[in-house]
């Protein structure tokens, strides 16, 4: 599987998952976003741009439990839950924000 950002192919998984995430820009995050059926909002570039920051710092990309606790602490109990994030994105929000925001599959998600 591969992306086109700006002519350029950039290689994917069979899931979609970025193979180099050095690859990963903003405009191939919105095409990865639509391909999964999601509109990119501000409050979904918040969670993207958390993650990112957050396997930056860890080298890890953090399961659904990991994630919503890291976003509760850094931007309160009305974004780190569930719920709210699940609204994000709906399909999970480890697996498939991660995906948008080019890191790897979290460790646990099926």
């Amino acid at each position: 599987m591969a992306y086109t950002s700006n002519g350029t192919a950039i290689e994917a998984d069979e899931e979609g998952y970025l193979i180099n995430i050095n690859e990963w820009t903003e405009d191939l995050a919105g095409q990865i976003a639509k391909d999964e059926g999601i509109t990119m909002s501000p409050e979904h570039w918040e969670v993207v741009n958390f993650l990112r920051e957050y396997y930056a710092e860890y080298q890890i990309a953090p399961a659904v439990r990991v994630l919503t606790k890291a976003i509760a602490k850094k931007m309160g109990p009305e974004k780190g839950n569930n719920k709210y994030l699940y609204e994000l994105f709906p399909y999970g929000p480890g697996k498939q924000a991660c995906k948008i925001a080019g890191l790897p599959k979290p460790t646990g998600c099926v």
